[in-house]
């Protein structure tokens, strides 16, 4: 399994994400001498490198099925595991609910400071997720049901992703707007996609 650092941001953290159709993403949240982690993928180095940043605080599990390597992860570092929290004590972070059915719960992470937006499954970028030419996109499963409502009213500086790289500056904004507006109207060109993106999923694995 390769993994590869990514959507570096400093003092306030980075990503990793795993070289694989899915291109599953971490992200360590750094603020104030602590440390989040955010889904995580384990990977030694990546680990590392957020103790660098602060002391671990907790793992946060956004969607339910995300499951990664979040609790092996929390009970290494020996800090809480939050499976889709409503909130995040002593944290400089707002939740916000983006789904809650019997097969779906999933929350998203609202950093204000930074102008940070953590959204696990409901918005990708990868291409299973972003049509041809944008630069992101609605769940496949959400996509005549878009998350507007809990998520349109953001303007992120930062869009991270549960799978794919991240957007920054102005083209996060542009890159959510266009995912929330546009979901209905790519879904023909994102459904043309999928027979292929399948075919070469499978070619990666064998």
């Amino acid at each position: 399994m390769q993994i590869q650092f990514c959507d570096d941001r400093g003092a306030a953290g980075f990503s990793w994400i795993v070289d694989e159709p899915a291109t599953r993403t971490s992200h360590a949240l750094a603020s104030g001498g602590g440390v989040w982690l955010v889904d995580p993928v384990r990977h030694e180095p990546a680990l590392a490198r957020a103790r660098e940043l602060g002391e671990p605080r907790a793992v946060i599990q956004l969607l339910d099925r995300h499951n990664r390597d979040c609790a092996a992860v929390a009970a290494e570092l020996g800090v809480a595991h939050l499976v889709v929290p409503d909130a995040v004590a002593d944290s400089p972070f707002e939740l916000v609910t983006v789904r809650r059915t019997k097969r779906w719960r999933e929350t998203a992470l609202w950093w204000p400071a930074t102008r940070t937006l953590v959204v696990a499954e409901a918005i990708g970028t990868n291409r299973f997720f972003a049509a041809p030419g944008e630069p992101a996109g609605v769940h496949l499963l959400l996509r005549l049901s878009p998350p507007r409502d809990a998520l349109g009213d953001f303007a992120p500086d930062h869009l991270l992703v549960g799978h794919g790289r991240g957007v920054h500056g102005p083209a996060a904004r542009e890159a959510l707007r266009r995912a929330l507006d546009r979901s209905r109207k790519e879904l023909p060109r994102l459904l043309a996609r999928v027979p292929g993106l399948a075919v070469d999923a499978v070619r990666r694995r064998t």
